[in-house]
């Protein structure tokens, strides 16, 4: 593969990462489908916050984007829930999978289709990275009590999923 290749695909996926973050209960049998290094595809829009504090739900998707769109800057009756939204079919790495007692954090990246030969095939120590301040984020937050704007009913249905496979545990990709 080419270098030029991979210094753009590192380029356009790591300049300018932001963490967003979705809380869901997913069973035991869903949250360990996930693999390390494993490239999943969300067919849907990804709903996500720029918020975070305590997890009310077991299961927290720490997801390094720089493309997210900021939805309470077009709605203002959103931007409550920090809103943020990733386009549907998008590409996620799975980095991480940490766990603190009965709670999770499954940390993605995510990027462009047009480097998944290259994300599927290189690793980075700029994802180390990602990894070690996705986890010190967690074992903060995870003393904290749950955000109570991101624990209410309108954003708990937007957030219920699993990201890239359906409901039953089958990925997308």
């Amino acid at each position: 593969m080419e270098n030029i290749k991979i210094e753009q695909a590192y380029q356009n996926t790591f300049s300018g990462l932001t963490m967003y973050y979705r809380d869901c209960e997913l069973s035991e049998d869903l949250v360990t489908r996930y693999k390390v290094d494993q490239i999943i595809q969300e067919r849907g829009f990804t709903d996500v916050s720029n918020q975070a504090e305590g997890l009310a739900k077991n299961v927290r998707f720490a997801i390094a984007s720089n493309s997210a769109s900021n939805l309470g800057g077009i709605n203002p009756e959103v931007a409550k829930y920090g809103f943020h939204l990733i386009a549907s079919g998008a590409y996620f790495k799975v980095l991480d999978i940490y766990k603190i007692g009965h709670k999770t954090q499954i940390m993605l990246m995510h990027f462009n289709e047009a480097y998944l030969e290259i994300f599927n095939s290189t690793k980075s120590n700029i994802e180390d990275k990602i990894v070690l301040v996705g986890r010190k984020s967690l074992d903060t937050k995870i003393e904290m009590q749950p955000n109570a704007i991101l624990n209410n009913d309108e954003w708990k249905v937007r957030t219920q999923h699993p990201i890239g496979m359906s409901e039953i545990g089958t990925f997308f990709l």
